[in-house]
């Protein structure tokens, strides 16, 4: 089946001459999922697909890919006794304590902090009963801002929990944090990894505005640390940010300044005669700041790091409001075909432990490969309790699908090496909230040098406003090594020539997180004609992007194995199609 014809049966038949069709199909996955947004959005108005995405976004949460498996949450009850207002410090000045209070309504048993705490603040929490609460090692707002979860409060039925911010704030700038309750009731995850509490209360933000002090300028504060990384060769990506930073310098081995490397991100185009200690020195006029050290090792492994996995969730509408996964299956010296296990979840979340309401009842899955045509006998619209199914499923972590006449679909399938396009639509025309599964099922212990392996995920969806109805695309890296990844969110780039998506979000802001504790890795607002994300873009397949000063936004940087989340959002608040992609950088 071609792709026109997959068009026409979705009700959204745009006539187009048949140069520009061929050129819409031959691309990479990511630019074929651009391709199809134009066609499909030009008959369905974006502000539709936004109208339950609030009570559906609330019971969903985000997408949590633990080595695989998409966890979700609940929706529980927790009201604050009141609103929280933004307060206003000054860099320097010590802040009198901010004390609010939240109630709960709901039997809560643990917190998470998300967002960034002004540097040189700290927040805890004092129960009823005069006991101060910290996190376990995890909440530090004192060094790098950056709040995670794990804060345990240990209360048990309806109780009062305040939250107590204090220090002396260190740089200047908006800060927005959100304190979240999650109820007791045991422990949700695969192969290792953990979820805690089966619900999710309300999200309570709280906004601190810090001012420089009158005629000074703030000393640079680092805001994002580089890792230490160990790699087999390649490219290497380190990153750190600084707020109030006029300029970068980064330093190898704390005294050589490395030629060139005057930006937040350090590219080393050959890890292997690059190996040593890092640290970026930021400068402004009142003084610098030099950030924490990160050595970047070789070795060698047979199972070096790559990708396995792509999730991505979203309300699933009608013509275009339907959600496209694109991935790439490949890399150089390799040979034979890849297993892979596809799925598109809408009824097996609608039940417990879930029970997310709203779902795409009928979800339909259908696989387009290079050429942009229907692959023969890859479509589903049940997966019919399949064992192979659930084999492979339980074989790469994912959650387990129990009824067996559930309208669920998946694909368990060998692929050639290419890109291929995933799409999940009602089968019956119907709506709702469904989430889109990629994972690489090559068998434990079959892997070798020669074997395909996952190259490029990408996910198209709609973005509607607010943080609860962001794109979320969690991927994993395994292996024994790190991993280099380009990570785009692009808005702007597909409004224009030769794509002209209509709707498109104007400005995505990229925020990647570590699942395991919501901690910020990286973030990026607006790209900036960066030249080492261009050439990077253009080295790795990617389209390009022609317009340095749009709002499109980029992350490239090196991960160790681990389970990760790329946030889009619009960072005034607006709403659209964007597209989120991963790919790999040798």
């Amino acid at each position: 089946m071609k792709l026109t014809a997959s068009l026409r049966r979705h009700g959204a038949w745009v006539n187009l001459s048949t140069t520009t069709l061929i050129a819409l199909l031959q691309r990479t996955p990511v630019l074929r999922v651009a391709a199809a947004a134009q066609e499909y959005v030009a008959s369905s108005p974006i502000g539709t697909m936004l109208k339950s995405a609030a009570v559906a976004a609330a019971a969903l949460g985000t997408v949590d890919s633990m080595a695989g498996a998409t966890i979700l949450a609940d929706n529980l009850n927790a009201t604050p006794s009141g609103d929280l207002p933004a307060f206003d410090a000054t860099v320097g000045t010590a802040i009198s304590p901010i004390a609010f209070t939240i109630t709960n309504t709901m039997n809560i048993g643990s917190w998470k902090v998300t967002g960034q705490i002004p540097p040189g603040l700290v927040l805890t929490t004092k129960e009823p009963n005069g006991g101060t609460l910290t996190a376990p090692g995890v909440l530090d707002a004192t060094t790098a801002g950056t709040p995670g979860n794990g804060w345990s409060s240990g209360t048990t039925g309806n109780a009062t929990t305040t939250p107590i911010l204090e220090g002396t704030p260190t740089t200047a700038g908006s800060y927005t944090f959100n304190l979240q309750g999650f109820a007791l009731g045991g422990e949700m995850g695969g192969n290792g990894g953990t979820f805690v509490g089966t619900g999710i209360s309300a999200v309570f933000p709280f906004t601190v505005v810090v001012s420089a002090a009158a005629g000074s300028t703030p000393a640079p504060a680092f805001t994002t640390q580089p890792i230490s990384v160990t790699v087999v060769g390649g490219r290497v990506a380190l990153n750190a940010v600084a707020s109030n930073a006029a300029s970068y310098q980064w330093m190898w081995n704390g005294t050589t300044p490395v030629p060139g490397a005057t930006s937040s991100t350090l590219l080393l185009s050959n890890a292997a005669a690059s190996t040593g200690s890092y640290t970026c020195v930021a400068t402004n006029a009142t003084g610098s700041a030099t950030s924490n050290a990160a050595v970047v090792n070789v070795a060698s492994t047979s199972n070096p790091g790559h990708l396995i996995n792509l999730s991505a969730r979203a309300l699933v509408g009608t013509g275009g409001d339907i959600i496209f996964g694109g991935f790439a299956i490949g890399g150089a010296g390799t040979t034979g075909s890849q297993p892979v296990l596809i799925r598109a979840s809408g009824p097996a979340i609608a039940v417990a432990p879930f029970n997310v309401p709203g779902t795409l009842p009928d979800p339909q899955l259908e696989l387009f490969d290079s050429a942009g045509n229907a692959i023969p006998g890859d479509e589903n619209e049940g997966w019919g309790g399949s064992a192979q199914i659930s084999a492979t499923a339980q074989a790469v972590g994912a959650f387990a699908w129990n009824t067996p006449t559930s309208h669920d679909a998946a694909l368990d399938l060998s692929l050639a090496a290419g890109p291929y396009t995933a799409q999940v639509s009602g089968q019956s025309g119907d709506t709702g909230v469904a989430i889109v599964e990629v994972y690489d099922a090559t068998s434990a212990g079959s892997r070798t040098a020669s074997s395909p392996r996952l190259t490029n995920l990408s996910a198209r969806v709609n973005v509607g406003k607010g943080a609860a109805n962001a794109l979320f695309a969690g991927f994993v890296i395994s292996g024994d090594t790190a991993l280099t990844v380009l990570i785009r969110a692009s808005g702007p780039a597909i409004a224009v020539p030769p794509f002209n998506v209509p709707g498109t979000l104007p400005d995505p802001e990229l925020t990647l997180e570590l699942q395991s504790t919501g901690a910020v890795m990286a973030s990026n607002s607006a790209w900036g004609g960066d030249p080492q994300i261009s050439s990077t873009a253009t080295s790795v397949g990617a389209f390009g992007w022609s317009d340095a000063t749009s709002h499109d936004s980029a992350i490239l940087i090196t991960l160790p194995p681990g389970n990760y989340n790329a946030v889009a959002a619009g960072e005034s608040g607006d709403a659209g199609v964007a597209i989120v992609e991963v790919y790999e950088v040798p």
